[in-house]
């Protein structure tokens, strides 16, 4: 701090000297002595930001520690993660890094107020602010942090077919890892010297191979590496002669022909069947028109008497003395067996009265000897 004081003269008329001001700097006692910076750390880990402040007797307030970030994006004020104040911590201002920020001092009143944020993410980049107070002292210091991603998961492949005479390329890719990204190829196998067409994309994450030859087979390694981490993957090149083309397409072509026609005759045999199956059915429960009716008792019975009665009508009277009314009773049964019957209904017996009320004409049956002549 710096304050003006007039000195020489007081104000008369007969002053001529000037009045001169004299400059009294207070330098402050409390300061700072880490320096800003930038720290780089890997997702998942422990940063660890320090903040060494001194004191001098002239310091004689409370003592006063505040952190506070300045999130990368801009759109935020600053806020206020964690605070020592009245001989107490309180570390629950910000959410996104409550349970995971703290000082790395029991003893803060020791001169250190540096902190540890743990599991890192990458939320967490920012501009931290260490400020330290205690009257008539104050003081700041801001270090930038950036939290990167190690390459994981990388993995090495072939992108076209390892034949000979043929074009394909190898390829390198990390699942995840903070840009920028470095790439190094090594042959483990065999002679281990790379191909020398292939030492111009052996930092790179693809390399393109051409007119490929049987020396190209062997076991490759890529490496992929950023600022905070490095992965590696392995690879199998075994360069073959090529294929024959034309029969492998000729034997698709007969085995999807074959598959077809086997599945073809398949549904075939299905739907004959379900045919059958459903004619039998159909069979069992129609009802059968084209059966003729059965023969009723009556016409049956009137026929049978009335051709009776032509052959009988040229006998003499004395011949149809022997002829029992028993025997007139009697209807011949040769018709009704001959006669489909009906699956539920027993056939009627048609008795003689209701024959003369439909008709039928008496007559007389003459009785045979055992030799065939009428008695």
């Amino acid at each position: 701090m710096a304050a003006g004081h007039c000195v020489g003269c007081q104000r008369n008329s007969k002053c001529l000297v000037p009045c001169t001001f004299l400059s009294l700097d207070f330098a402050r006692s409390l300061s700072i002595t880490t320096p800003e910076e930038m720290i780089e750390k890997a997702k998942g880990e422990t940063a660890y930001l320090p903040c060494k402040f001194t004191l001098s007797p002239e310091d004689q307030g409370p003592l006063d520690i505040e952190w506070l970030i300045s999130p990368a994006d801009n759109q935020k004020v600053d806020q206020v993660i964690i605070l020592y104040s009245g001989d107490k911590i309180y570390d629950d201002y910000y959410p996104d890094l409550k349970g995971r920020v703290h000082f790395t001092s029991n003893d803060l009143k020791s001169g250190d107020a540096s902190i540890n944020v743990t599991n890192l993410q990458l939320s967490d980049i920012g501009t931290y602010q260490c400020k330290v107070k205690k009257a008539p002292g104050v003081a700041n210091k801001k270090i930038h942090l950036v939290v990167l991603v190690k390459p994981s998961g990388a993995r090495c492949y072939v992108d076209g077919s390892e034949e000979i005479g043929s074009d394909f390329k190898l390829k390198c890719e990390p699942k995840e890892g903070s840009l920028p990204l470095q790439y190094e190829w090594q042959k483990l196998s065999d002679s281990q010297k790379m191909p020398t067409l292939w030492l111009a994309e052996m930092t790179s994450s693809v390399i393109s191979v051409k007119n490929a030859s049987s020396e190209y087979s062997g076991t490759y390694s890529c490496t992929v590496r950023n600022r905070v981490g490095s992965d590696q993957c392995l690879l199998r090149l075994n360069v073959v002669p090529p294929s024959n083309k034309a029969g492998l397409i000729a034997g698709a072509i007969i085995g999807t022909l074959l598959a077809l026609a086997l599945i073809g005759l398949i549904i075939f045999c299905c739907r004959k069947k379900r045919r059958e199956e459903k004619y039998e059915k159909e069979v069992h429960h129609d009802i059968r028109e084209d059966v003729p009716p059965p023969k009723s008792r009556t016409s049956t019975a009137r026929s049978y008497i009335g051709s009776n009665h032509s052959s009988l009508g040229s006998m003499s009277p004395s011949n149809m003395e022997g002829y029992s009314k028993t025997q007139y009773n009697q209807v011949p049964s040769e018709d009704f067996e001959r006669t489909p019957q009906s699956p539920t209904l027993p056939p009627a017996k048609v008795a003689a009265p209701n024959l003369s009320r439909m008709g039928a004409i008496p007559v007389m049956i003459p009785a045979q000897s055992k030799d065939g002549s009428i008695v």
